[in-house]
C-alpha cells in the first residue's frame, strides 16, 4: 500500500512545481505586453481596473494549466 502512495505523491508534487513555473513564466509574460510596470500601477497607483485584468488572466491560466496537467 505504502509502495502505491510514493509514486503518486511524488507525481502530485512534480505536476505541482511545473504548474507553479508555468504560472509564473505566463505572469512575467503579461507584464512584459503592457506598457509600465504591473507593480507599480497595481500597488502604488491603485489601479482597480489592471489589478482585475491581472486577477482574471490568473484564475484563467490556472484554469488552462489543471486541464493540461489533469
Amino acid at each position: 500500500m505504502l509502495t502505491d502512495l510514493l509514486p503518486n505523491v511524488l507525481a502530485a508534487i512534480v505536476y505541482a512545481i511545473l504548474g507553479i513555473i508555468i504560472f509564473i513564466f505566463a505572469f512575467i509574460v503579461l507584464d512584459r505586453m503592457t506598457p509600465g510596470s504591473l507593480w507599480k500601477e497595481i500597488i502604488d497607483d491603485h489601479n482597480t481596473a489592471l489589478a482585475i485584468l491581472s486577477a482574471g488572466f490568473a484564475i484563467g491560466i490556472s484554469i488552462v494549466i489543471a486541464a493540461a496537467i489533469f
